[in-house]
């Protein structure tokens, strides 16, 4: 019996002292998750959010008051251009085109009669001549006989009195063509006037035809058939008949938060989502970055704002889509991811494991005594020092534990969970990466163990 409370209490004893040792070994020791630097392809993103516009768009107004008497399309249609797409009522516009069409029409058998009337005149002028010559020959023989005394006297003067009747008759003939040839000129004036006319007439009968100026789809349709429009200020009520936008070049307009605007930059690549097509993605070039700066609530740029009220600020950005399809509507929510910066096989590191640190305190740690007080004293005289950017190696010491020890970094560009290091560190290190509380305290020189109740936090890739 003795035997046996013997050797229980010896392993009583036995477990007391591991116990004790395991506990007096961990005690010290700061449980941390720990990751490795690793080479991946780093992407900085910017994103965005805003709707889907058509590159060019018009709202197709009256151009003639009076009731619509037909809408030939309706909203969410295709329409090419030239197509007919509304009219209004247009009773005194066509009377007017077809009154003067057959004044016109009056007009040039109008001239067509005085053109007629212009070879009647020429040929009397041609007959008038040859009767003058006939005179003139009659009348130069009668001087001859006259001259001889062989014609009478009274013979005598009736030729010459034939033949000066004969100059006036061919005098008068020229006359009438002359005449004739003007009221020609002016018939032909008359009706260039009424074709003038015409012209006008016609331009207010197509006024009351509105046509599509481009291929498009038809986006808003604010009036109905039988409603009266009137001709006046674009956008104003009464005055718009239809909206069309043409879908062939479609972009997204999206605003960027005031800290992220300085690097975007035209021709950046960009990936845009739309909420109402789920799992698709329009591939996309930044075309416009706008230069002022929008008040977030109202979306007024600050330039016309009159309150001095201080508040956040976005920018439009104009991404338009590469290969746009025709699912997309014009005011679908959109979000586009724009790709500010590119590397590719870079160091990178978890961004969570950056953190900012004084290596002097660490000095002054591990000091101690008087040695503390002089560095502290040192600090004080040349004022505070100043914390660095920077990670926790892990390193073992000479004993074989894990220490950590504090590395400056310098770091690049800046991916979704990781951010590139230029300088510091090189490729495999093992880095201290978390919890966030320890980090904010650890100290170089401090015993670390690896947390072991959760997987490594390891560089997941950096672009998204």
């Amino acid at each position: 019996m003795k035997k046996i409370l013997l050797i229980v209490l010896a392993v009583v004893v036995a477990v007391t002292l591991v116990i004790f040792m395991v506990v007096k070994q961990q005690s010290g020791y700061t449980k941390v998750l720990t990751a490795k630097v690793v080479r991946e392809d780093l992407s900085t993103i910017v994103s965005g959010t805003g709707q889907i516009k058509p590159k060019t768009y018009v709202n197709v107004g009256a151009t003639a008051m009076g009731r619509v008497t037909h809408l030939y399309v309706k909203e969410g249609e295709h329409v090419t251009k030239g197509e007919t797409v509304a009219t209004i009522e247009n009773v005194q516009q066509e009377s007017s085109v077809n009154g003067q069409e057959a004044a016109i029409s009056a007009a040039r058998t109008d001239i067509s009669s005085y053109v007629a009337a212009e070879k009647t005149a020429e040929a009397n002028v041609e007959h008038a001549r040859a009767d003058l010559e006939q005179k003139k020959l009659d009348w130069d023989r009668a001087q001859a006989l006259y001259k001889d005394g062989i014609m009478a006297k009274q013979d005598y003067d009736a030729k010459k009195a034939a033949y000066d009747l004969d100059v006036a008759s061919l005098a008068q003939a020229v006359a009438g063509v002359n005449q004739a040839k003007a009221n020609t000129d002016s018939a032909r004036g008359h009706l260039q006037t009424q074709v003038a006319t015409l012209h006008a007439d016609q331009d207010l009968l197509s006024r009351t035809i509105s046509v599509a100026p481009f291929d498009g789809i038809v986006t808003n349709e604010p009036v109905r058939e039988g409603e009266t429009v009137v001709e006046g200020i674009q956008n104003t009520e009464g005055s718009t008949l239809m909206t069309l936008a043409d879908m062939s070049v479609v972009t997204a307009e999206v605003k960027v938060d005031e800290t992220d605007i300085v690097n975007v930059q035209m021709g950046q690549q960009a990936d845009v989502t739309v909420d109402a097509l789920p799992g698709k993605t329009f591939k996309g070039t930044v075309t416009l970055v706008g230069d002022q700066a929008l008040l977030r609530s109202t979306g007024i740029a600050t330039s016309q704002s009159t309150t001095g009220t201080e508040e956040a600020k976005d920018f439009k950005v104009v991404v338009t889509l590469t290969n746009p399809t025709n699912d997309l509507r014009p005011g679908l929510s959109c979000t586009a991811k724009i790709t500010t910066a590119h590397k590719a096989s870079v160091l990178a590191l978890p961004i969570q494991a950056l953190t900012m640190h004084d290596p002097a305190t660490d000095k002054a740690k591990s000091s101690g005594g008087v040695q503390a007080a002089t560095v502290n004293s040192s600090a004080g005289e040349s004022g505070k020092s100043s914390p660095e950017q920077g990670v926790f190696v892990v390193d073992k010491d000479p004993s074989g534990r894990l220490r950590a020890r504090f590395v400056p970094v310098t770091t690049g560009i800046t991916g979704a969970t990781d951010i590139e290091v230029l300088s510091g560190l090189s490729d495999g290190a093992e880095i201290v990466t978390g919890p966030y509380k320890t980090l904010r305290v650890l100290k170089g020189g401090a015993l670390l163990k690896r947390d072991t109740s959760q997987p490594l936090t390891l560089s997941s890739g950096g672009s998204s």
